[in-house]
């Protein structure tokens, strides 16, 4: 038995902007294990976690504590609908292991939908599903329907897609009039904190391995969670198949790391570009390799050896100014040595 495979899900927006989201996760497996219960429901507002439903628990409660404006009878209508859609989700992981010819072992059905406020007033809606971590069908949020992202996914789309059900008009309805609705009441109860902007802290480094470098940049202590961070060669970004993933601090800040591969070549230059809301322009920092020790100790001689020269030199003219201004005890003194006096002192 293989562990959870997560859903890891592109939902066609700008991994930066200026705005609000609401999104939420559906999870259902097929047997309780790896930490997970059968059946959970996690709720964010722009990244940060606001309530939560298990089905080891069958309640839905609040995480962020200004959820607590919300009173009793809204935590009962969300567990109601929790407990509704558990069901319908236990009914799925089963459907979908036969249509894949399984029968046993651990298995996960994820949805992940979602709307967004922009600043500029426009909005934004998605509805994804996957299965075992693969995509399965998603929503077309302009025509509001459905449509398969894998074979097994045929029948449920023309199921409903078709004039019956149109499941896909409704969740578009939802997505662009209550979902925002509940979204611009969460950002009242959770301004102070969801409004707050902190500076993304950025360090780049490399290592060596096996005759590849590799180009580090780290980039923490942020807030709000959307950030952009990538490499760029000679003002090109480099592409790379490495997922950034965007893990939490405990001050409730964000980190992530952006790695690449290369191999320099004299004349190049590579650079970390970091954009997030809190910036007015991109912050930029570039990478360039370090002297090795023999360079640095050739360094080091060469400035001892200046500051030498400079302090012997300086010396001398010091000892000439001296010796200018003061001639009887220069006299007195090379007679001291034995030396002919002179006859004019």
């Amino acid at each position: 038995m293989t562990g959870p495979l997560l859903l890891l899900l592109t939902v066609g927006v700008s991994g930066v902007y200026c705005g609000h989201s609401l999104q939420y996760y559906y999870t259902a497996v097929s047997v309780p294990g790896y930490g997970l219960p059968v059946f959970s429901i996690v709720g964010y507002v722009n990244g940060r976690q606001i309530d939560h439903y298990s089905s080891d628990t069958g309640r839905a409660v609040p995480v962020a504590p200004w959820m607590n404006n919300e009173g009793k009878d809204y935590w009962e209508r969300q567990k109601l609908i929790a407990k509704g859609a558990e069901a319908v989700f236990k009914h799925n992981v089963k459907t979908l292991m036969q249509r894949f010819n399984q029968t046993g072992g651990y298995h996960s059905v994820q949805r992940m939908y979602g709307c967004e406020l922009r600043d500029d007033g426009s909005i934004g809606g998605y509805d994804q599903h996957g299965y075992d971590g693969k995509d399965l069908l998603a929503l077309d949020t302009e025509r509001g329907v459905y449509y398969p992202l894998t074979d097994q996914a045929q029948i449920t789309t023309q199921r409903i897609n078709s004039p019956e059900e149109r499941e896909g008009e409704r969740t578009k309805n939802y997505l662009e009039n209550l979902c925002i609705e509940s979204l611009r009441e969460y950002i009242q109860y959770g301004k102070e904190e969801l409004d707050r902007r902190v500076r993304p802290e950025v360090k780049v480094f490399s290592q060596q391995s096996d005759g590849v470098t590799e180009l580090h940049c780290q980039v923490y202590g942020f807030y709000p969670r959307d950030v952009d961070v990538n490499w760029k060669k000679n003002g090109i970004e480099i592409p790379t198949d490495e997922a950034k993933q965007v893990l939490p601090n405990t001050d409730g800040t964000y980190q992530i790391r952006a790695t690449v591969e290369v191999q320099p070549v004299e004349g190049e230059s590579y650079a970390c570009h970091v954009d997030h809301s809190s910036l007015k322009e991109p912050l930029i920092v570039i990478w360039g390799p370090k002297p090795d020790s023999g360079n640095i100790g050739v360094i080091i001689g060469i400035v001892v050896g200046a500051l030498i020269v400079l302090v012997l030199v300086v010396g001398i003219i010091l000892w000439r100014k001296k010796s200018s201004g003061n001639k009887p005890d220069y006299a007195l003194a090379a007679n001291k040595e034995g030396s002919p006096a002179s006859s004019t002192a």
